[in-house]
């Protein structure tokens, strides 16, 4: 055992190397070791972990697609809800996704990714459980009480998004952290064709039961779609203990809290072990580097080199969700729209009602597997060796195309069964270079661009543009998709879709290609002088 003073002569000693210089050397040598690292087990974890949030994000999100069905025939006048009530049920989430994003974003780049990592997983699990058992009464209807419910899960989703992304990209090497962070997202396009499948099973459990009637055979529907919401609350507690255990990342330890020291020695124990261990006596040392502060946002955001890329990957987010939600939110409406897989059973029937839901499913089933899934796991191939920019160009210039085709073309197309294959191809073509595009790209891009202090900040606001269009989206095709007769407006919709494609190809030019650079070297700051004291 040392002495006291032989411990005092040491740090003595040690503090006298304390040197700005020596400082960034170390922070250099540091950082230099996550962005060199191996692929290891640990980096499954972070993959694993973050991706069975995504997972939940999408079951929860486009489970109300086909739940909204359900809900019309047990809740609805006619069998149907009103449009009001549909938009509401579908722009909730989106609407609590913005404030999520928001409000995590920010929260993660104060307080610290981890401390903020599982909360949102909570808030999620706590959300999507009460939907599933609600009920109404007659001072409030059910559509009402889920409406609530969904915006609060949205914003526990909301926050899994700047929260997934900037842990994944802060402790991935620089050569695969594109691919570690397109693998996340790509959690999406299974959770979606998840939701897709449970509500196949169910409404086939339930196949007897809503066939023995009463029309529209409203018992076991109500529990179809409360098993199909409610499930979607599983992962989620599976996942839960791996957030709270997982350890800070060292960026946000070195450049936010300033210790250096205790950050050299995260990243040994996190590459190893996978833990963060604290010593007891480790020297704490508080460097003087930039702080997040408002004056140092105005400064940093006022330099048109760094505001342009604020700008760049919060409208192409914008953009791209005008059409992603638009479609996604509402596939069964477009399938009923143009005649794919309907029911031939009479109209006021339990027959038509069990076709029309199973057809449902198998439509959404079909348009993850032909175009979303695919899409995903093809950026994953590209997304190091071509780069982010290519892909996003790539793919809203495609977008632009199929949607033009897909709304000027639409009479001829959907007049024959031939014609309506082809849309429904082409549509399939549209999930796929949207998440082998800008559907991707957009989630990557603001996770890498941006200093440690801004990064969490920046993707929540670059997020919650993106679901400030998914909003747009959903109130503007449930109240358009009606005019002129049932679903009449859906090709001059797919024409405002294309619209919207062709301005995200001009803001993607304001982005930054970030493949193979070092989150340090991106965010255009002075890297050699970072820390100008200890």
């Amino acid at each position: 055992m040392a002495s006291n003073a032989d411990r005092l002569s040491d740090r003595a000693s040690y503090e006298k190397n304390l040197t700005p210089a020596n400082l960034n050397e170390r922070r250099r040598a540091a950082l230099q070791e996550i962005d060199n690292a191996p692929f290891s087990w640990f980096h499954v974890k972070v993959c694993l972990v973050a991706g069975v949030g995504f997972f939940t994000d999408a079951y929860d999100i486009f489970a109300i697609n086909i739940a909204v069905t359900m809900l019309g025939y047990v809740y609805g006048k006619n069998a149907a809800l009103t449009p009001w009530q549909s938009t509401g049920l579908k722009a909730a989430t989106p609407v609590g996704n913005l404030v999520g994003q928001l409000v995590f974003g920010w929260l993660a780049d104060v307080l610290g990714r981890k401390r903020m990592y599982g909360i949102e997983l909570m808030i999620m699990i706590i959300a999507t459980f009460a939907q599933a058992v609600s009920g109404e009464a007659p001072a409030i209807s059910i559509v009402g009480v889920l409406i609530v419910w969904r915006f609060l899960m949205g914003i526990g989703i909301g926050g899994d998004y700047p929260l997934s992304a900037i842990i994944t990209s802060e402790f991935a090497a620089t050569r695969s952290r594109g691919r570690l962070m397109t693998a996340v997202f790509a959690a999406q396009g299974w959770g979606q064709l998840a939701a897709a499948l449970v509500a196949l099973v169910v409404v086939s459990a339930y196949k007897e039961a809503i066939l023995a009637g009463p029309f529209p055979s409203a018992l076991p529907i109500d529990h179809a779609w409360r098993l199909l919401i409610g499930l979607g609350c599983v992962p989620g507690v599976v996942a839960l203990y791996f957030r709270l255990t997982i350890p800070e990342t060292p960026r946000f330890t070195m450049d936010v809290e300033r210790n250096v020291a205790q950050a050299s020695q995260d990243i040994e124990n996190v590459l190893t072990i996978g833990k963060h261990v604290e010593a007891e006596d480790a020297v704490v040392e508080r460097a003087k580097a930039p702080r997040a502060t408002r004056a140092d946002f105005v400064a940093y955001f006022s330099k048109w080199e760094n505001s342009k890329v604020l700008v760049g990957t919060a409208y192409s987010w914008f953009a791209l969700d005008i059409a992603f939600y638009g479609l996604g939110l509402n596939s069964s409406i477009i399938l009923s729209a143009i005649k794919f897989g309907g029911s031939t059973a009479k109209k006021g029937t339990t027959l038509n009602v069990y076709e029309s839901l199973h057809n449902i499913c198998i439509g959404n089933i079909i348009l993850s597997v032909a175009g979303l899934i695919p899409g995903y796991w093809v950026s994953f191939l590209f997304i190091d060796t071509w780069g982010r920019k290519p892909i996003q160009l790539m793919g809203f210039t495609a977008l632009t195309i199929l949607f033009v085709i897909m709304g000027f073309a639409y009479d001829k197309l959907v007049a024959t069964t031939s014609g309506t294959n082809v849309f429904v191809f082409l549509y399939c073509l549209t999930n796929f270079f949207q998440n082998f595009g800008p559907n991707t790209t957009t989630f990557i891009v603001p996770g890498e661009a941006f200093p440690t202090r801004y990064r969490s900040t920046a993707h929540g606001i670059s997020a919650a543009a993106g679901k400030l269009g998914a909003v747009v989206a959903q109130l503007g095709f449930g109240q358009l998709v009606n005019i002129g007769g049932t679903n009449k407006f859906v090709k001059h919709i797919m024409e405002i879709f294309a619209f919207f494609m062709l301005t995200g190809i001009f803001s993607t030019l304001l982005i930054p290609e970030t493949k193979q650079k070092s989150l340090e070297d991106l965010s255009n700051e002075d890297q050699a002088e970072y820390i100008t004291d200890s």
